[in-house]
């Protein structure tokens, strides 16, 4: 099964942010369904070339090499259905796109796009708060532009005043 390093750069790529750090037995059950779903996941009837990896204990990244075979629609909703399996089975949210991710005290804050602009408003982080880009589409945009400055991401049109 390929990994994560063994996927080329224009790899498809699909973040999904957890709504809190996941424990290490989390981490072995997302693991374990993960390989299974990897072993049985095609498009046409062709197997996928893809990896899932977890990082940071908060973020679940599905990869696959587009070269070999594209997903399908029904792969990506097999996918995606993947992904509300293991919301339901570990009671977490993964799907909520109006959740921002940020380094913070030597760790990973998750909250609200909207409790996120206050935290900006009230100075509490700045502009040069990492913050994950989870709208990356691509391994090579991963590796370069999943954690950047906030000044340097989409997430700068919350520091414009209103």
């Amino acid at each position: 099964m390929p990994s994560y390093s063994s996927l080329p750069d224009h790899s498809r790529v699909w973040v999904y942010q957890s709504n809190r750090l996941l424990d290490s037995h989390e981490i072995k059950e997302i693991k374990k369904a993960a390989e299974v779903f990897l072993e049985e996941w095609a498009a046409h009837g062709k197997s996928l070339m893809a990896a899932i990896e977890i990082f940071y204990n908060h973020f679940i990244v599905i990869m696959i090499d587009e070269e070999q075979a594209s997903a399908s629609g029904c792969s990506i909703d097999a996918s995606f259905k993947f992904i509300q399996e293991l919301e339901k089975e570990l009671k977490i949210t993964l799907l909520d796109r109006l959740m921002v991710a940020f380094r913070q005290d030597e760790g990973i804050s998750v909250c609200r796009i909207d409790e996120f602009e206050s935290k900006i408003k009230s100075e509490e982080i700045d502009e040069d708060v990492i913050v994950f880009n989870n709208l990356v589409d691509t391994k090579k945009t991963f590796d370069s532009q999943w954690e950047v400055l906030l000044k340097d991401s989409w997430h700068r049109k919350l520091l414009l005043p209103k």
